[in-house]
């Protein structure tokens, strides 16, 4: 599993005794967490839960055994919900962009994970989040151009074998970019990552 994958829950999962009740509650309504990018126990997988704000987020290492069903932000890319929020209208217009350039895509955050589970989190105000897998520096260009020309706010964040790097750095005059991994965030030259 990878950072950003979604997880279905088969029941609600053994929570820490720290965990704020709207854990329990949020879990109880919507039996799904997201990978996160952390190191885990064995048998175990780094998540977080979602709460009913944006702040509202709960770090937590769940059992494998209680992930019944996974969902990559790249199947996501191939839903589809009403495009009546700014978020979902920016995916519906940057998509076919991505898919032009043969880039590997997908949504992730509110629009992620409404499109995985079905339940409406996406607000008027949301911002679209996506992660590519790193494309060669041609599509780099093209997924900037893409994102730059939305009129909603979007974050894309592009995965390397050696972490993830916001596209905006990758592809600004900086020498040095934030990688972050497992292990944390550290800078790197931006010639590290897309050599």
């Amino acid at each position: 599993m990878n950072p950003h994958d979604l997880l279905q829950c088969s029941a609600t999962p053994v929570l820490p005794p720290a965990a704020p009740d709207w854990v329990h509650d949020a879990l109880e309504a919507t039996p799904w967490v997201v990978v996160r990018r952390a190191r885990a126990r064995p048998g175990r997988i780094a998540v977080g839960v979602r709460g009913p704000t944006r702040s509202a987020r709960f770090p937590f290492q769940m059992s494998t055994e209680d992930a019944i069903a996974v969902v990559t932000p790249e199947e996501l890319a191939r839903r589809r919900v009403a495009p009546d929020r700014p978020a979902l209208r920016a995916l519906e217009l940057i998509g076919p962009v991505l898919d032009e350039a043969g880039v590997a895509w997908g949504p992730t955050g509110s629009v992620g994970f409404e499109l995985a589970t079905h339940v409406r989190t996406v607000t008027a105000d949301s911002d679209l989040d996506l992660i590519i897998r790193m494309p060669r520096p041609t599509q780099l260009a093209v997924a900037d151009e893409a994102v730059r020309a939305s009129a909603v706010r979007i974050d894309c964040q592009v995965e390397t074998q050696l972490g993830a790097v916001a596209l905006a750095e990758l592809t600004g005059g900086t020498t040095e970019v934030l990688l972050r991994t497992a292990d944390g965030p550290r800078l790197i030259a931006r010639t590290d990552v897309i050599a």
